[in-house]
């Protein structure tokens, strides 16, 4: 299984604290000592995911926060993490210009601007600190991670991006502007923050490329990582599965997968077991195939008879039925129908009136119909299971992640019996009973 959103924001947050080198496992060597800055968003991204005595591990001696009274320490490197507000590179300036600590590592939450960076140059530029100015990095952590898979957009100014507010009848479009620009930020950076978790790359120009699964069997120890091959796919008009899905709802299209699957599988237990009954298990793809496209050719040849043979007003004479029969037989056909067609066709002259045979003669296609419901099975025996019925319920498949009960429960429930399959949950806030109440009545009043 995939890392988790929970594992893979934890790891780019070690990995920043560790000067944005890769932490060393398994060694005994003392970390470099450090003093981690962070503002109120930093604050609450971190928390969640590191305890103190893992911040400790990693060589943090001291975090404060970026508005605080802080005293110097000339001698510690300083790890900042904040988001690229004007208010907070103010700050940082003023560091620089007191010159609190050894270094310094800027990392922004989310993408900093061009002309931040110059302020914070010519802040650099005017204490004579350029050099202690070791790395400026853009993070893109600007959400925060509660459960291996759930997260939410923010906390700090929250009120900013809540259902209530972007749904204020007197709402401003430089209002709504802000709050999308900021819901579009934290997402953009939660997907950055997932990177090669996604398993689909360079969606483009309707091509898609996946990388295939190596499996869960490690490397040997010392040996060089497996390279994982790619398969590229062209989605094109010829794509049935792509035509008909590819504005379906993901659940939807989760449940149509999974059913062209078992579609698949069953189609090749099938092939499986006829190889089996013909002695046929050592043979390729390609015989088999043959094998079944010269069955659907002898199958076809005996329906079309057997059409011929029930419709026809004027049967064929027996010297004309002995030929088609000999011709069938030399094609390798299995006749074991047309002999009961045969007996059941004598059967009902038989039994017939004289008024069932009027002058408007017999009625084909009804005595097709009948023929096909009593007697298919001998005709289609050996092919019925190649192709497989698709079965409609009456219950349909209703995934809410507010249904805490019921048949399928809620997403996560339902992934969790497919392996290889995760939800992610995310949100711009999320409420206990008191505040959701407390909205509810806020709206009430609009």
């Amino acid at each position: 299984m995939a890392a988790s959103v929970r594992e893979k924001q934890t790891a780019a947050l070690k990995r920043m604290l560790n000067f944005n080198a890769p932490p060393l496992k398994n060694t005994t060597a003392e970390p470099v000592w450090k003093v981690l800055i962070y503002d109120r968003f930093g604050q609450d991204i971190i928390s969640p995911l590191l305890s103190v005595k893992e911040l400790r591990d990693i060589g943090i001696t001291l975090h404060l926060l970026l508005h605080s009274d802080r005293d110097p320490i000339p001698d510690v490197p300083a790890i900042y993490f904040v988001m690229p507000t004007e208010e907070n590179i103010d700050r940082i300036c003023q560091d620089l210009r007191n010159q609190l600590y050894e270094s310094y590592y800027l990392n922004f939450i989310s993408a900093v601007s061009r002309s931040k960076l110059e302020d914070i140059a010519s802040a650099a530029l005017a204490a004579n600190a350029v050099n202690q100015v070791t790395r400026v990095f853009d993070q893109y952590l600007n959400f925060i991670t509660l459960e291996d898979d759930m997260f939410i957009l923010c906390n700090q100014n929250k009120e900013h991006i809540s259902y209530h507010a972007i749904n204020k009848p007197d709402i401003m479009d430089t209002d709504m502007d802000g709050i999308m620009d900021t819901i579009v930020d934290s997402l953009f950076c939660f997907f950055v923050t997932l990177g090669k978790f996604l398993s689909f790359h360079d969606f483009h120009l309707n091509r898609v490329s996946v990388e295939e699964s190596q499996g869960s069997e490690a490397s040997p120890a010392g040996a060089r990582p497996k390279k994982k091959n790619k398969k590229s796919y062209d989605l094109t008009a010829a794509d049935k599965f792509w035509q008909k899905h590819k504005g379906s709802p993901f659940p939807e299209v989760a449940e149509a997968v999974q059913e062209e699957l078992d579609t698949y599988r069953a189609q090749e237990d099938e092939v499986k077991r006829l190889k089996s009954i013909m002695g046929l298990e050592g043979e390729d793809d390609g015989a088999i195939s043959m094998l079944s496209d010269n069955t659907a050719k002898l199958t076809s040849a005996v329906r079309l008879f057997l059409i011929y043979y029930i419709t026809s007003q004027q049967p064929p004479s027996e010297a004309d039925l002995e030929q088609y029969k000999k011709a069938l037989v030399d094609a390798g056909c299995d006749l074991s129908s047309l002999n009961y067609i045969k007996q059941w066709k004598a059967f009902t002259k038989m039994a017939a009136t004289p008024a069932s045979y009027g002058s408007s003669g017999v009625k084909p296609m009804g005595l097709f119909s009948r023929v096909m419901n009593t007697g298919s099975q001998f005709v289609m025996e050996g092919v019925k299971n190649l192709v497989l019925k698709q079965h409609e319920t009456d219950d349909y498949r209703y995934f809410d992640p507010k249904m805490l009960r019921g048949k399928y429960q809620n997403l996560v429930d339902y992934t969790k019996a497919r392996q290889g399959k995760r939800v992610l949950y995310g949100c711009s806030e999320l409420f206990n009973a008191a505040q959701f109440m407390k909205q509810l009545s806020q709206l009430g009043q609009k």
